[in-house]
């Protein structure tokens, strides 16, 4: 393989993961000596068959021909087997071992991470990249296991016969490194970039298919054919570009070999008229070396193989190599369950060079109920996304019972937090399993506890399985107000004693809002709440109300006491009468 310093570095990585099955790699390597003896034999057998058989008519040995060809099919057809067997297992599961720390890796990265990556192109590199190197921990390692063997077995024989034409068909062999190196680069070079423009070609699949409803509603559907056929039309001249350099490749080691396999014939031929040599002598080293040059070309394909790996595994590992910017600090300790009491001393944070929060402070009371209000862009969510540790400050900090949230672990500040966020998201799992999603020890009775506060068990019942009815994909079998509810069992059922409504009721009708309010008053009640909504109605009746503007508390106190104000939150208010009048 002819790799830079770069390349083999990732090769190496590559290669380490298969490391644990190193017993199924050394029986392979034991079977693929027996592959390449097979045709080394072979090729030895032609002097006896050319001169003793044909030219010299030996009986015998035409009556153990067919035995002999029959015994060595099946011998070099087990070996293969082995092989072949053992270590495209073994590739396989370390290809497993790849998906499975790649996908291990990404979900415990930041969200910054996710804000700068789509989905689409994640899911790209876990399933199509890995795929691509698969190739490299298997068919490779199979190829170039039996290849190498057949190789240095059938070249060694012919240089033991006879070296002086041993040498002139070797002479080829280094004479195909530099086309076979260049012809690698290009393949790399656009087997990357088509694997890019794949991740591309997935990312507007997942959006087509999360937005069908948009789509049918807009009837935008050839518009969304188009855009997928424009990128799949990028995929597809990459990988044309792939297969060209792949497929010159051989035509290329043909024209090379050929010219060692005429000087062979050329200087061979001479030597028989010279009586030096046998005919069968000329013919075993001429099927020597034609055999030689077969493992060659096969090597050669091996490393356009080879550099496609390279190319995806460059960028899986770009993925691997990502540090989550929020980590357990090596002392963290365990925050206890919360008694609610959160405050943020002098917090700043930006997303990038734009300061979204300045200077905030703000200390709860146990079980107090906090609204967060003002315009779009004041910071509100990022307040929950703080406290949620999805970010970390640039200056200040955020203490829960006195522990800064920065120094105890993650898993048990999420223990005492319990989110409902306006993107209802549900799994496409049963009901039951939805609901104890945040506490996967509940029992059915539990959930229906939950379910029941939360004014969903009745529409449950209801439907066809109840509880073990399947909601399909992000709950679509669901109206919002009956996933808003079953989200809402779901934060009741997790008990936290610190809960986040961030627009919980924003995108329900009338009549839903009131059932969710209902069940938010149950999740509500003896918990410290962070509520966010843009319809001051539903927190007017929060014992504090927070009003932001640009990152900064404007004003704060009761509804009664800002109305009374006559600031920015009694002109929101007048905005929001004067729209519903």
């Amino acid at each position: 393989m002819l790799l830079d310093e770069n390349q083999k570095n990732i090769y190496l990585r590559l290669v380490r993961y298969a490391l644990p099955y190193k017993g199924r790699i050394a029986l392979s390597m034991l079977a693929s000596l027996g592959v390449g003896g097979s045709d080394a034999i072979i090729a030895y057998l032609v002097k006896p068959f050319v001169d003793e058989l044909i030219i010299a008519g030996n009986v015998t040995m035409a009556k153990m021909i067919p035995f002999l060809v029959i015994g060595l099919a099946a011998f070099k057809g087990a070996s293969r087997y082995i092989q072949q067997y053992n270590i495209r297992t073994a590739g396989q599961a370390a290809i497993q071992d790849i998906r499975d720390q790649l996908y291990s890796h990404s979900i415990k990265l930041s969200m910054r991470f996710f804000v700068s990556n789509s989905s689409g192109t994640l899911m790209s590199r876990i399933l199509n990249d890995v795929n691509v190197m698969q190739a490299a921990l298997s068919d490779v390692l199979v190829t170039i296991l039996r290849e190498a063997t057949t190789m240095i077995a059938l070249t060694g024989y012919a240089f033991y016969a006879d070296w002086r034409m041993a040498l002139m068909a070797f002479v080829v062999i280094p004479a195909s490194v530099w086309p076979a190196a260049a012809i690698g680069k290009k393949i790399k070079k656009f087997s990357r970039r088509g694997q890019g423009a794949m991740g591309i070609v997935t990312a507007a699949l997942e959006q087509t298919f999360s937005g069908i409803k948009v789509i049918k509603a807009f009837g935008t559907e050839e518009l969304e054919n188009r855009k997928f056929k424009a990128e799949n039309a990028c995929f597809f001249r990459f990988i044309c570009k792939t297969f060209k350099y792949d497929a010159v490749s051989s035509p290329v080691i043909e024209l090379l070999t050929s010219f060692g396999v005429a000087a062979v014939l050329w200087y061979g031929l001479d030597r028989v008229m010279a009586e030096e040599i046998t005919k069968g002598d000329l013919f075993s080293i001429l099927a020597a070396i034609l055999l030689m040059y077969t493992p060659l070309k096969r090597l050669t394909r091996v490393n356009n193989i080879v550099q496609q790996a390279l190319g995806a595994g460059e960028r899986v590992f770009e993925v691997l190599d990502q540090r989550s910017e929020i980590v357990d600090e090596v002392d963290a300790v365990e925050l206890p369950r919360s008694h609610g009491r959160v405050c943020f001393e002098q917090v700043d944070f930006a997303y990038d060079d734009e300061p979204v929060l300045r200077n905030f402070s703000v200390q709860t009371e146990t079980g107090e109920v906090v609204a967060l209000v003002g315009p779009s862009g004041a910071g509100k969510s990022t307040i929950i996304s703080l406290l949620n540790r999805f970010y970390d400050p640039q200056t200040g900090r955020i203490l829960i019972d006195g522990y800064d949230i920065c120094n105890v672990t993650q898993k048990s500040l999420h223990k005492n937090l319990a989110l409902v966020d306006q993107e209802t998201f549900l799994f496409n799992d049963t009901i039951l399993n939805n609901i104890r999603y945040g506490r996967q020890d509940a029992d059915p009775q539990m959930v229906e506890a939950a379910a029941r506060k939360a004014y969903a068990d009745e529409f449950i019942r209801l439907l066809p399985e109840g509880y073990q009815t399947m909601i399909g994909d992000r709950g679509v079998r669901l109206s919002g107000g009956q996933r808003q509810r079953i989200c809402i069992a779901r934060a009741i059922l997790r008990d936290a004693p610190i809960l986040m409504l961030d627009e919980a009721t924003s995108a329900l009708d009338t009549e839903s809002e009131a059932m969710v309010q209902q069940a938010l008053g149950n999740l509500m009640r003896n918990r410290t709440t962070f509520v966010i909504a843009h319809r001051l109605s539903t927190v007017m009746h929060a014992d504090r109300i927070l009003v932001l503007e640009d990152g900064e508390i404007k004003e704060q106190g009761s509804h009664q006491q800002l109305l009374e104000k006559g600031g920015l939150y009694k002109r929101l208010y007048d905005i929001q009468f004067q729209e519903q009048d």
